[in-house]
């Protein structure tokens, strides 16, 4: 479905994310986030949400311990970043798919 978010008109499914993540850019970004209780996004959100972009580029599988392993943020900070669903709520905001594991 075409909604418009920060003034970009965008795909997105039935949950919210981008079907697109070439339209994403950083203003898309911090509408999500503040939708999302999140934010304002700091410079250690946008590391994260650059990272998980880089990644789905790459096909790796997202999860929360590869997160912790990444050298990008500790589990915590990234609990912290991104509170009430870490990774569901980072991948939304950096305009790629949910995570398989995330419900």
């Amino acid at each position: 479905m075409i909604t418009t978010i920060a003034g970009h008109e965008v795909d997105v499914n039935e949950e919210g994310y981008l079907t697109d993540m070439t339209r994403w850019n950083e203003a898309i970004a911090a509408a999500i986030a503040a939708g999302e209780g999140v934010g304002p996004l700091t410079d250690a959100h946008l590391k994260v949400i650059h990272y998980l972009r880089e990644q789905q580029a790459k096909g790796a599988a997202l999860t929360i311990r590869s997160m912790g392993k990444s050298g990008v943020v500790t589990t915590k900070e990234l609990y912290d970043l991104f509170p009430g669903g870490p990774l569901k709520k980072s991948s939304k905001i950096a305009g790629i798919p949910k995570p398989v594991g995330c419900i």
